[in-house]
């Protein structure tokens, strides 16, 4: 048979007004940074400057944090939840007026195809701010006491990988509780964080309830260090996850942290084998594999391990790589140089230590930073490619022959944070959510997450819970004097 071509589908830039600079978030208005500095943001799919962007020095990181301090001791705290929750619902409606905008912007600045930033991201990030707008004025009934009450400060950094998301699952809870927000989006991908400050200026959020500076590590440290904030909240590596850790240790500041991850996608000899197959794609190839709970480590039963392959190599062969603005495309580029070297390294990685490795045929454009969908057969337990987290679009295979073995290779990792299951067996699939050390394991499905509810891992992959009911008490001080 002839394979059936799509035709381009490019979505349009025009909706998108990419200024030529940006200056940091505080007190409710765009200002220059103390010390002039900036840094480029660039289109990953093309390599093309997209921007200059603020680089938030001390002095910029103080004037935000005392901006959310007076905001939240003036005006945010006193504020009813009610009232609160008004601001929220105001900013998801207008978010969901803007979604194809936002949509546009999130794939240029990341590399992620439009399609998954407007059907999956964009949408989630309006639930979540109506789904803790709701909950503003209910805290006394979320199980946390009579008379919960926020920290104050909350500093808030996240990733590149998911940018908006990421930012709607750290300030709609911090709001939501009383708290005020300084937040520091990840350098590669700053756009659609500021965008949001520019959301926050028409929902008529007031001043200093939300700043946003932009910088790379070193701003995000002094956020970290700051003596006057209370609260933090980072999604990220688990190197820099430690390193928060540290810092905080014998302070009075809260920590949540959301770290990486190395998941194991389990499928026995009687599951759905297509639904598992599109299940195992979505599980490491959405997003390029930039996602902490992808699922990068597939446990196939022997007696299956031949048809799922088999199977598997045939779905991979249609997907398309390639433009993130066109709507066919399933596989964007790699966020970053920086990142396409790491992918690389750990692939070769992979070869050197004797797994087979397999990518379909696939054009990969001459600009912009690549990767092809890729598969690792042949992978014992104890190569790099199946404990190391890649964080790109590389699956690492690898059989099982009883469910105690799933059990022990699935949990042999310093990781804990997702797991997938796929089997006709309900009650197979409640035993082997009971043994997997991981903070959320999905039944015949995998990457689908709600607002409603929480998650988090275990172990190497951080503590504390984002999301649902859970996600509010990482905001509120819970058993302890307010």
């Amino acid at each position: 048979m002839t394979k059936f071509e799509y035709a381009p589908a490019p979505e349009s830039r025009a909706i998108v007004d990419i200024k030529s600079s940006y200056g940091l978030f505080i007190g409710g208005r765009f200002v220059d940074p103390t010390q002039g500095t900036s840094f480029k943001s660039v289109n990953p799919a093309t390599e093309e400057v997209l921007a200059e962007i603020a680089e938030a020095g001390r002095e910029d990181v103080d004037a935000a944090v005392s901006a959310a301090r007076t905001a939240y001791t003036k005006t945010w705290s006193s504020l009813s939840g009610r009232d609160r929750g008004k601001y929220l619902f105001r900013i998801a409606r207008i978010i969901q007026e803007r979604s194809r905008e936002l949509a546009v912007l999130e794939s240029i600045d990341n590399g992620k195809p439009i399609r998954e930033s407007r059907d999956a991201d964009i949408p989630q990030v309006a639930a979540h701010f109506f789904y803790y707008a709701g909950w503003a004025d209910k805290l006394n009934y979320a199980g946390f006491g009579t008379n919960p009450q926020p920290y104050g400060v909350a500093g808030q950094i996240i990733p590149w990988n998911f940018p908006l998301l990421m930012l709607a699952w750290k300030i709609a809870p911090a709001l939501a509780t009383g708290n005020t927000v300084v937040l520091k989006p990840a350098e590669t991908t700053p756009l659609s964080a500021l965008l949001f400050a520019e959301i926050c200026q028409q929902a008529e959020l007031p001043p200093g309830v939300v700043n946003i500076i932009t910088g790379a590590g070193d701003t995000g440290q002094m956020l970290v260090e700051h003596p006057d904030v209370d609260k933090i909240a980072f999604t990220g590596s688990t190197e820099v996850g430690k390193a928060i850790a540290r810092s905080v240790a014998g302070t009075s500041k809260k920590a949540t942290l959301e770290l990486g991850g190395k998941a194991a996608n389990v499928v026995f000899d009687d599951a759905p084998l297509d639904q598992a197959v599109e299940g195992i794609v979505s599980g490491i190839f959405f997003n390029q594999g930039h996602v902490c709970c992808a699922g990068s480590r597939l446990l196939v039963q022997e007696s299956v391990y031949d048809d799922v392959l088999a199977r598997l190599k045939r779905r991979l062969t249609t997907l398309r790589v390639g433009d993130p603005l066109d709507k066919n495309t399933d596989v964007g580029a790699i966020n970053s140089a920086e990142q396409l070297a790491r992918i690389r390294e750990l692939s070769d990685v992979g070869e050197s230590e004797g797994a087979e490795r397999w990518s379909p045929p696939c054009e990969l454009p001459d600009r912009g930073f690549w990767f092809p969908p890729t598969v690792f057969t042949g992978v014992s337990q104890a190569h790099r490619i199946a404990r190391e987290e890649i964080f790109g679009p590389v699956l690492s295979v690898l059989t099982f022959r009883t469910p105690a073995e799933a059990v022990e290779k699935a949990n042999n990792t310093p990781y804990g944070l997702s797991a997938g299951v796929w089997t006709d067996k309900g009650s197979r699939i409640l035993w082997m959510s009971q043994q997997l050390r991981a903070g959320v394991v999905w039944a015949n499905t995998f990457n689908k997450f709600d607002p409603s509810s929480p998650f988090g891992g275990y172990k190497e992959s951080g503590y504390g819970r984002e999301g649902g009911r859970h996600g509010l008490e990482a905001y509120l001080k819970v058993g302890e004097a307010a």
